[in-house]
């Protein structure tokens, strides 16, 4: 296999076991095996890819990914994603909240990320801030009033440290970038869904407060996410793309057009 369209025609069902006449051409993705459970639940459909690295769920055009977790991975499925050259993606991550308004419970919609996790910087220079496609995350804007809930908007800052919650330093250049909460995929699905001209969003669920040792995230508090919160999560991601979908918009506002320097 010698180009890049070969090689994500073959792997993305590999990695997936999924082929790729099954999947939609809208995606949300994810880091949690639960969300695709829950998706399958929802429209009765199977679920692909349960001895794979990555597991999927479509229907009516719509296919989630649980992709794992980190930067990395973030970018592979990303990758692999140009072998169908999706209409939108929408990432449904967790996040940890850094500012004292936000709680857990809240969605965070990101209009931005800072690109600390390092991956991105092998797809677009680090002068490019990440973004998402304007149109789709006024989809989920308008999707969660319509559930009756409220949003914060404000910057994710990314990382590739799972573990960073004891380091004193790094928590207070944290609080000096004003970051509204922190993860490590949103800067990373940002930037390498603008270098392979696929349209990307995400909507974010905190999931912990760890800037105070009786905010990080335990086993305990996860399962009270999971009871509490991770419903509504999955069904505001779905419905935002329902309403793309039928909407017959293209989220695509921006051209991408090769220039010679």
């Amino acid at each position: 296999m010698k180009t890049k369209e070969e090689i994500v025609d073959n792997w993305l069902p590999r990695y997936t076991g999924t082929p790729l006449q099954i999947f939609g051409e809208y995606i949300l993705l994810t880091n949690f095996y639960n969300y695709v459970e829950l998706f399958a639940e929802r429209f009765d459909t199977p679920i692909y890819g349960r001895d794979k690295a990555m597991q999927t769920a479509t229907s009516e055009n719509i296919t989630i990914i649980n992709f794992g977790m980190g930067s990395p991975m973030a970018a592979t499925i990303m990758d692999l994603l140009t072998a169908l050259n999706p209409k939108a993606v929408l990432f449904l991550g967790k996040c940890g909240g850094l500012r004292k308004i936000t709680k857990i419970g809240d969605l965070i919609l990101p209009i931005a990320a800072v690109r600390g996790e390092g991956t991105s910087d092998s797809y677009m220079p680090k002068e490019i801030p990440a973004l998402p496609s304007f149109r789709l995350q006024m989809a989920v804007s308008s999707t969660i009033k319509k559930y009756e809930l409220d949003y914060f908007t404000g910057m994710c800052y990314t990382t590739n440290r799972r573990v960073w919650e004891h380091d004193v330093v790094f928590k207070e250049y944290l609080q000096q970038i004003r970051a509204l909460c922190i993860d490590m995929e949103t800067a990373t699905i940002f930037i390498t869904g603008f270098a392979n001209k696929i349209p990307h969003g995400a909507l974010l669920l905190v999931s912990d407060n760890p800037m105070t040792p009786e905010g990080v995230k335990t086993e305990e508090s996860d399962k009270i996410v999971t009871k509490n919160f991770v419903l509504n999560h999955i069904n505001i991601g779905i419905d935002s793309l329902v309403e793309l979908r039928d909407s017959g918009e293209s989220v695509k506002h921006l051209k991408f057009e090769p220039r010679n320097i």
